[in-house]
Formats: structure tokens, C-alpha cells, sequence
């Protein structure tokens, strides 16, 4: 997976945009943040995005079975996917559940607005 194929898949999905200048480089619905690539490697490179769970049993669960790694800085809900490990069939299910997550915490009239 690339940065690249984060952005598509974002870009797909219902009222999603990405922030502005100044802001986390990540992807948010309504306000509220899905998906975050802001992370580094030593080098200076984006090494993956960081996506929100539906629960913290869930992101164990990723974390523990190696198809994820924990999020630094995030509630403990929130796991990392490697670019490097993650294949795109993955994380469009992961940024899907994300999204999804998201939204469904969102009030009943912005929901029925998007």
C-alpha cells in the first residue's frame, strides 16, 4: 500500500476530505478524524496510516495477530498500518471500518446529511 492508495480510497468515501494547510495530514468526516498519516521514519518518509477501531478489543486483536502496529500518540482504539506490510485490500477494509466508526458517532442530522 502507498500514500497514494490511502488518498483514493479516502477520496471515495462519502463526504471525506482531507485537512488543510496547518492541520494533522490525515482525513476527516464531519470534522472528525479517520485516518491520520502523519507519522515519519527516520528518513523523513510517511511509514503508514493510522486508522480508528471499533473498539480497543479490536485494535489488540490487530496488533497482537501482526496486521497492525499501535498507534503513538492515539487512544488506544486507534492502530497503525504499515505501508510497507499492508496490502490495499486491507486497508481499504480498515479505512472502511474507520469511516464507518466515525460516522455512526456522529449526530443522527449530520449523518443523514452526508
Amino acid at each position: 500500500m502507498t500514500r497514494a492508495d490511502v488518498d483514493t480510497l479516502c477520496a471515495a468515501l462519502p463526504g471525506a476530505t482531507p485537512t488543510g494547510p496547518g492541520e494533522l495530514d490525515s482525513w476527516k468526516l464531519a470534522g472528525r478524524m479517520f485516518a491520520c498519516m502523519a507519522g515519519r521514519d527516520s528518513c523523513g518518509a510517511e511509514d503508514g496510516v493510522s486508522v480508528k477501531c471499533p473498539d480497543v478489543e479490536t485494535a489488540a486483536m490487530l496488533i497482537d495477530a501482526g496486521a497492525a502496529n499501535k498507534a503513538k500518540y492515539f487512544h488506544r482504539s486507534w492502530v497503525r498500518l504499515p505501508y510497507a506490510t499492508t496490502d490495499v485490500a486491507e486497508a481499504a477494509h480498515r479505512i472502511r471500518v474507520s469511516y464507518d466508526t466515525i460516522r455512526a458517532s456522529l449526530p443522527k442530522a449530520t449523518r443523514e446529511a452526508i
